[in-house]
């Protein structure tokens, strides 16, 4: 990977910024503990936002039609991920629940898995990246309907302002039959170890 992003900010631009952070904390960016900081800072930025360098869709670009006319149910449950909060560049850690209802192709299961991963590894809030998975998979697969159900604890809360720890949200998107069908909505929840009729 190259050492400049698309909006020109270099490496050493980069590094310098988690120094200056080090200063506004109070800490000596001098001292030894702390001079390769910056750089290993900048490093794990690369790995935790490389949602930022790809298209989600990419991965349900191949396809299988040869699956003997399934059209049930697919659902990939408890996708862990770790993404950040927009608002205060905390993590996100969380599990994120994918169903969808073929109608002449299906993906491979780990397809899934990186379309979760893809829209992540960004600043996120946990509504927009909720809709951002359904609808990657609505738009690119034109399956008969999808089922995002994300749940999340946030740092932002648990290690500051509230200090609520033990806490998790959780969101959805139903799109096509989910939204339209109680009952393909409930078989779905009841198959992630949820029930009602969630809907979001």
């Amino acid at each position: 990977m190259s050492d400049s992003t698309p909006n020109d900010v270099t490496r050493e631009q980069a590094e310098e910024a988690v120094r200056i952070l080090l200063r506004w904390a109070g800490e000596d960016p001098a001292r030894e503990g702390l001079l390769d900081t910056p750089r290993r800072v900048v490093k794990a930025y690369r790995d935790w936002f490389s949602g930022y360098g790809e298209d989600p869709a990419d991965y349900l670009k191949r396809t299988f039609k040869e699956v003997e006319g399934y059209d049930e149910m697919v659902v990939l449950r408890d996708i862990e991920f770790e993404s950040h909060c927009e608002h205060h560049m905390a993590p996100i850690i969380g599990r994120a629940h994918v169903g969808y209802l073929p109608t002449n192709r299906v993906v491979g299961i780990s397809k899934l898995a990186r379309v979760v991963e893809g829209y992540a590894r960004r600043f996120q809030v946990q509504e927009k990246l909720t809709a951002q998975i359904a609808q990657c998979i609505q738009e690119t697969l034109q399956p008969a309907g999808v089922a995002v159900v994300v749940d999340a604890s946030h740092e932002c809360m648990t290690t500051r302002g509230v200090h609520k720890r033990g806490v998790s949200m959780v969101t959805s998107q139903m799109l096509g039959t989910f939204r339209e069908d109680a009952r393909t909505r409930a078989e779905f929840l009841q198959f992630i170890g949820l029930h009602g009729s969630l809907r979001r």
